[in-house]
């Protein structure tokens, strides 16, 4: 038999791209981490990590094992979940930022949803502004918002960094008299924050395109209609980021923060705890890449 402790291990070091930060995950010593992913090697007779370069990666057994593992992980979640479930779970009303609506939570939140028949799960996606003031209000009981940092007690938060984007193919001039943007409708942070920025280098704006939708804004930054302001994880490959260099100095940090009423109920805390591991993954990832990135300017 497979020992999950062990699998799970396994899953944290390739995921994280070495044992420091898979001990963080997993929330052990980076020792223990590795004594436990050489016992699974033993168990299976199998080198499943090749640990010769700057970056822990699978051998072509560990890759084998990897979908495996995340497979057989899933599935003994969701039937703690489903064991462990009361009758009627009531309801769950989750917020969500539209970048993260889009991006893969969908199959996280269907799981979530199959696990527990008995529960009623209400999404929706909008603006951080609007899902803020849901929340107070008690019309929502977890909510997955950008914001300022320092903020009022979350569940968890991520720092997230924002970039000046331009259209690859066919870019806008950004050295024109007055700067085209694009942008969310009133109400959105990175709109505020990218205005502030072109008024304080004494230049002009005029808003080109404002679309309620993400896909939207990046379509119309592809097509090159005007310059927005995006998330690492809602950069698409027909987009280019501009630096300094550029004439577009770096924007302030804002975070990402998972925050639940009060009164939250165990179903919800179990939901935002599936939801912090997701986040956790996706943007330790982003971090990894950004700091690749920047060690090779």
């Amino acid at each position: 038999m497979l020992d999950l402790d062990l699998l799970r291990s396994f899953v944290a070091v390739i995921d994280a791209g070495g044992f420091t930060r898979a001990a963080e995950r997993v929330h052990r010593t980076q020792s223990t981490v590795s004594q436990q992913v050489r016992r699974l090697e033993d168990d299976l007779g199998q080198i499943l990590l090749d640990r010769s370069g700057k970056d822990v990666i699978p051998t072509e057994a560990g890759e084998r094992l990897l979908s495996y593992s995340r497979r057989l992980l899933s599935l003994a979640e969701e039937a703690r979940d489903v064991v462990a479930r009361p009758s009627g779970d009531g309801a769950v009303r989750l917020g969500l930022t539209e970048d993260f609506a889009a991006h893969r939570l969908t199959r996280l939140l269907g799981s979530f949803a199959r696990s527990r028949p008995g529960l009623r799960l209400d999404v929706r996606a909008g603006q951080s502004l609007d899902l803020h003031r849901d929340l107070e209000r008690g019309d929502l009981d977890l909510a997955l918002l950008k914001r300022e940092i320092n903020g009022r007690a979350a569940v968890a938060v991520w720092p997230e960094r924002v970039y000046w984007v331009n259209s690859k193919h066919h870019p806008c001039d950004i050295k024109a008299a007055s700067v085209p943007l694009i942008f969310f409708p009133s109400g959105c942070i990175y709109r505020a924050r990218a205005i502030h920025a072109i008024e304080a280098s004494g230049r002009r704006w005029h808003l080109a395109y404002t679309s309620s939708s993400l896909a939207g804004i990046q379509a119309a930054v592809a097509a090159g209609l005007g310059l927005s302001i995006l998330s690492e994880i809602s950069i698409q490959a027909e987009h280019r980021k501009l630096t300094a260099r550029d004439g577009f100095p770096a924007i302030e940090r804002t975070e990402l923060a998972l925050i639940a009423a009060p009164t939250a109920s165990p179903a919800t805390l179990r939901l935002a705890k599936r939801l912090a591991e997701f986040c956790d993954k996706v943007l330790a990832g982003s971090l990894d890449q950004q700091q690749r990135a920047a060690a090779t300017v």
